[in-house]
């Protein structure tokens, strides 16, 4: 494995609940193995970009009820495609070679999954995105 492969898996946080089995489909182990990990370690990233989002678009989301801000997260990841290629972007970028040749074969499944963890990860994370950006 060269340095770059290395780095990045070494920096990427260990999820215990993320078991990876042989009785597992691919799209399941690939998730568990490489997706979640590199969604939880980029979270702060998402949130600073979907934050920018919200700010970009007039800060409508900040007049929602909280049933509405969770459908409007899932409304723009699954409707604005270049929102959505932006964050399926900063998913890719971590992957190692061997994992994107991986992900190549099955990629249009496998976006779903990335992306439905990067909604419920914005969505868990619905604390942060209520305070504006301190800077």
């Amino acid at each position: 494995m060269d340095s770059r492969e290395h780095e990045l898996v070494a920096l990427r946080p260990k999820i215990l609940s993320a078991i990876v089995n042989p009785s597992m489909s691919f799209d399941e182990q690939f998730q568990n193995k490489t997706l979640r990990p590199i969604v939880k370690f980029q979270n702060d990233l998402f949130v600073l970009v979907f934050r920018n989002y919200i700010s970009k678009h007039k800060n409508v989301f900040y007049t929602l009820s909280l049933e509405k801000r969770l459908q409007y997260i899932e409304n723009v990841i699954q409707k604005d495609i270049k929102f959505r290629n932006s964050l399926k972007g900063m998913v890719i970028g971590q992957f190692t070679i061997e994992e994107y040749e991986l992900y190549i074969q099955n990629s249009s499944a496998l976006n779903k999954r990335m992306m439905n963890l990067v909604i419920e990860r914005l969505k868990s994370n619905i604390q942060l995105l209520e305070q504006e950006c301190v800077h």
